[in-house]
């Protein structure tokens, strides 16, 4: 082109949460091509659009994605922004994942009702509500705090906090930390729920950008945003999550690290009661350094086809790392499908079929 910018359209869902994620990826981008300039346009996914029903129960997959990758396919886009906790392990043909994002705090978070502040999941009435449209988070509290009833809430987070603050069923809604940290409301946490004893869904806390696969100019584009420890970490829960076969219709949870050279997964699965937990850690040793990433962004590298890593584009990561990553997931999975995690997991998936039908 022959113009000193070049306009991207960038497509994102209409959520406010959306909207604010895009927006600051937008704003990474600047500081690396200030010159060029970006297009937002929203829409609604079915996820959006069907709220009278849990997700488990809607039976299709990409709730939150489907449209927005048409839209990448048919090219009115150049590439997509997606929490990376609502991105499918596998992408649809010619798609992949340009870059992921530093991840925030993946915890989950209690937000009270009003006339419960001060008060905790350990210390709410016998018999109080919480709302959540996760079977992981389901099973977790049905395991944990027995005395608690969960029901399920959907929407966006303006909608939900709205449902607890002005009704009457909610005693407490749990959401994503992240999510609440992006919109300016950490106050509304009233307990971070530690990852120790509370996992997380795979990605949460992680933005993703999404683009077409051979779409170099785009891939090069998106090359200074990746975080580094953030990938290696993502990429062993996805690989976790894709081995398992796992989505939103059975609870699969994780947590893990990268300290030094050293990357820790755990995965888990639950009935959906919770009585039924099965458990596995594993990790590897990584070439990479977590102390390497010192705030400096990856250097840009003339771009090759990539092999994907469960959708996920290697920048100029290395193939070595990414492997050892990937393979601690399946390393995890196969653990716990050894130990009947399957058996678990269909039992959830037939009981939401059943009741959903």
């Amino acid at each position: 082109m022959n113009s000193s910018f070049i306009k991207h359209k960038k497509k994102s869902r209409k959520s406010q949460l959306a909207v604010i994620q895009t927006k600051f990826v937008i704003e990474c981008l600047k500081e690396w091509t200030p010159e060029k300039t970006y297009e937002i346009v929203k829409m609604s996914t079915i996820g959006d659009k069907i709220l009278d029903k849990p997700l488990p129960k809607i039976g299709e997959k990409s709730l939150f994605t489907k449209e927005l990758e048409i839209a990448l396919e048919q090219q009115d886009v150049d590439f997509v922004i997606h929490s990376l906790k609502d991105l499918p392990t596998t992408l649809p043909d010619g798609m992949c994942i340009g870059a992921i994002l530093k991840r925030e705090d993946p915890r989950d978070a209690l937000v009270l009702h009003p006339k419960h502040v001060g008060k905790s999941l350990e210390t709410l009435p016998k018999g109080s509500v919480i709302g959540t449209s996760s079977l992981r988070r389901t099973a977790q509290l049905n395991r944990r705090y027995p005395d608690l009833k969960v029901e399920s809430i959907r929407g966006n987070i303006n909608t939900r906090l709205d449902k607890l603050d002005n009704g009457d069923i909610f005693a407490a809604i749990v959401l994503a930390s992240a999510g609440l940290s992006r919109m300016g409301w950490e106050k509304r946490i009233s307990q971070k729920l530690e990852a120790e004893e509370w996992l997380y869904a795979v990605g949460q806390g992680a933005l993703a950008v999404e683009c077409r696969e051979d779409d170099f100019a785009t891939l090069r584009l998106l090359q200074p945003l990746f975080h580094g420890t953030t990938t290696f970490r993502v990429l062993a829960e996805r690989s976790f999550l894709r081995t398992l076969g796992g989505g939103c219709s059975a609870p699969v949870a994780v947590k893990s690290e990268l300290i030094g050279q050293d990357l820790s997964l755990t995965g888990a699965v639950w009935s959906l009661n919770g009585k039924k937990m099965l458990k596995h850690s594993s990790s590897c040793r990584l070439q990479y350094r977590e102390e390497d990433e010192d705030g400096e962004p990856p250097r840009k590298c003339p771009y090759r086809m990539p092999k994907l890593f469960c959708g996920i584009s290697p920048g100029n990561l290395t193939y070595r790392d990414l492997e050892e990553a990937e393979k601690l997931g399946e390393d995890v999975a196969y653990q716990l499908v050894k130990d009947g995690a399957l058996d678990i997991m269909n039992e959830a998936r037939n009981h939401n079929e059943t009741t959903a039908s």
